[in-house]
């Protein structure tokens, strides 16, 4: 999953005062050993798609789940027929049943991840100065291990939630399109096995100033639904020495360059409305609180959100579906009119929008006939999902008990993660993460790194956020 936190983080660092953390201190010695061997395992078992095995990695965490005591009517690994290396792995905790399961989600595939390039090798992890490095610390093995860890640490005090338990971990997130995306594949083969009332997925997290202090710590509420269009000029071509007006890479960057100076309108939704709101009301930049409120209050003024805009892309990105070009390919010879000239364009649509419109809108920006315009992939819908008391409650609740004071901050994702398969088939999917620094995390790049007081914190506030929502 791409995250844009880093922006965030400069955005409410400059709005939120720090605020000191309280380390978490309540996770037993021999449990947090476990927790970082089983990161460890999984950090150094490559899970890319070029040459690596998600099945590796699933096999390797439901042996550690069999040892604490879990039996094998409680554990599916599922490799689609035709995929070997695209196993998932559904671990289910049963409790009274009084209540509908609680899904936890995490997948175990990542971005390649070339050792030339990376100052350490990727497929190790490497501890420097508090900091792990190494491929997937960030996105998603933290919370793999960390789902894993708690899991056995459950069954360990014979925990009998009210709710069943689940843990997925899955394969091809990273991957879009993919037929083998492991929560898609299980939702349409085997349902029942993950069938739950609410979800905890990826797409939150903490922020931390300059200082290492907690910022604030993000909800992930809703997310946006990516789509890609290709828009394709087609010419005849000839000779370059003999050229004409009707160029068909003109012709496409012409349309490119209306699309620059083209936004979207802007709009709010439950959780967009709620992150604004609770922004404005923290102590920090009198201006940009003034501007968020008079966005709120104005949704049409756009000097306002150009303002916001010039501060962290974030804001915009938060109320708009964005397009933006991402890719150009043209021409065939360097002495030869061009016959053809392409470019994709990344679209990251709001909740409820949909992608034809999005489509027939590109169409009327590029003002030209001669521009095709056509999706790329499926766009699959993906509902907002409620602001729901007993998720938002229970998160505060925890987050207190670590971070006193910090606020907890409803956030619609404006990139993509599974949780759109969770909320378009009727599971309310929330996103969770670890705490990171004003820096890039090297999340798809290069030298990804989390913190490690990080990782504790947040399996710790995991085991107890689980419990709570469980129980």
């Amino acid at each position: 999953m791409t995250r844009a936190w880093s922006t965030l983080a400069v955005a409410l660092a400059t709005l939120i005062p720090n605020v000191a953390a309280l380390a978490a201190d309540a996770t037993p010695a021999r449990e947090l050993r476990r927790f970082h061997e089983i990161f460890k395992e999984l950090v150094e078992t490559n899970t890319t798609n070029s040459s690596g095995s998600c099945t590796v990695a699933a096999d390797a965490m439901a042996r550690r789940l069999k040892q604490a005591g879990y039996a094998d009517g409680d554990m599916q690994l599922i490799v689609p027929p035709d995929a070997p290396t695209k196993g998932n792995l559904v671990v289910r905790l049963k409790g009274s049943g009084e209540k509908r399961p609680l899904l936890l989600v995490a997948h175990l595939d990542v971005v390649e991840a070339k050792r030339e390039d990376w100052t350490r090798d990727p497929f190790k992890l490497i501890e420097e100065n508090g900091v792990y490095y190494g491929r997937g610390t960030s996105d998603d093995k933290s919370q793999v291990a960390t789902h894993v860890s708690n899991l056995i640490r459950y069954k360990e005090e014979k925990l009998m939630p009210k709710r069943d338990i689940i843990m997925a971990l899955t394969c091809d997130e990273e991957i879009i399109p993919s037929k083998w995306d492991g929560l898609d594949y299980l939702l349409k083969h085997h349902r029942p096995l993950i069938d739950a009332e609410i979800a905890l997925n990826e797409g939150g997290g903490g922020t931390l100033d300059k200082n290492e202090q907690p910022v604030s710590y993000s909800l992930q509420i809703g997310e946006k639904v990516f789509v890609g269009y290709e828009l394709e000029v087609t010419h005849p071509g000839g000779h370059s020495a003999v050229p004409v007006r009707d160029n068909a890479i003109y012709r496409l960057a012409e349309g490119l360059a209306r699309l620059s100076k083209f936004d979207f309108p802007i709009q709010f939704n439950d959780t967009t409305r709620a992150y604004f709101e609770r922004v404005a009301k923290l102590d920090g930049n009198k201006d940009i609180a003034a501007d968020l409120r008079g966005l709120l209050a104005k949704p049409t003024d756009t000097a306002a959100l150009e303002r916001l805009w010039a501060k962290s892309p974030v804001y915009n990105s938060s109320v708009r579906t964005t397009c933006v070009a991402t890719m150009v390919d043209a021409g065939h010879a360097t002495n030869a009119l061009p016959q053809r000239a392409r470019a994709t364009v990344n679209c990251r649509i709001l909740p409820g929008q949909p992608a034809e419109e999005v489509r027939q809108t590109l169409v009327k920006v590029m003002a030209d006939e001669r521009i095709t315009v056509r999706a790329t992939n499926e766009a699959l819908a993906s509902p907002q999902p409620p602001m729901s008391p007993l998720v938002i409650q229970a998160v505060e609740s925890t987050a207190a008990e670590f971070w006193p004071g910090v606020p907890v901050i409803p956030t619609m994702l404006v990139a993509t993660t599974d949780g759109r398969f969770l909320n378009n088939a009727g599971i309310w999917t929330y996103g969770v993460g670890t705490f990171s620094g004003v820096e890039p995390s090297g999340v798809h790049g290069l030298n990804e790194h989390i913190r490690v007081k990080s990782l504790n914190d947040f399996q710790e506030f995991m085991y107890r956020l689980g419990k709570r929502l469980a129980s």
